[in-house]
């Protein structure tokens, strides 16, 4: 469990193939303070298990299917990712509850400046939208966000100074992919409710 607040951001050092996984190798520092062997980080908002760190570095192991259904697919050495070690339940809250399961990738449509804060519009994929309300939560590569528009599929958040340079958004353009993951009330609700209306 995670909360959608950024601690750091790495650098991807290598994501190559092996014989039974994917190995992801990030640079890292905070994230790695009082890490042990199995414990959960977030990187990009997808829960992965730490199998290997060092003072500088930590390495995930990523099945086909992890790679396949988020932004991993794409990324390359040298990109930069969004970390969040999981919940310690003997500190500050922040955000709303992420799990770490990524729902689905959209993609960045607007992500430009207007005034003191930057506008962030993202294309979801068909039919998510419903999971999306206005003033709700939303967690984009990670980050835990308040959805300020939905049209749709299409929808909006606002970004404070912030929250652009901590995380890997400075370094994202209009077309780049971007791990979703949607409130899980929703989805919860929506399992509930709608085979009750059929």
């Amino acid at each position: 469990m995670f909360t959608g607040i950024i601690e750091e951001t790495g650098n991807v050092l290598s994501f190559v193939e092996r014989a039974e996984s994917w190995r992801l190798e990030i640079s890292a520092h905070r994230v790695l303070v009082d890490l042990e062997l199995g414990d959960s980080i977030a990187v990009n908002g997808c829960c992965l298990t730490a199998v290997e760190f060092d003072g500088q570095k930590v390495c995930f192991d990523l099945l086909a299917e992890s790679r396949r259904l988020t932004t991993f697919q794409s990324i390359d050495a040298g990109a930069l990712v969004n970390l969040e070690r999981a919940v310690r339940f003997n500190g500050k809250m922040g955000g709303h509850f992420v799990t770490g399961h990524i729902d689905d990738v959209g993609e960045i449509e607007i992500l430009e400046a207007r005034g003191k804060d930057t506008f962030l519009q993202v294309r979801a994929p068909k039919g998510t939208g419903r999971y999306v309300v206005h003033k709700g939560s939303i967690a984009i590569n990670g980050i835990s966000l308040t959805v300020a528009e939905v049209t749709g599929d299409v929808f909006a958040v606002w970004l404070i100074p912030h929250t652009v340079s901590a995380t890997n958004l400075r370094s994202k353009t209009a077309g780049d992919g971007v791990n979703l993951e949607f409130d899980q009330l929703g989805k919860y609700v929506e399992k509930l409710v709608v085979p009750t209306l059929a």
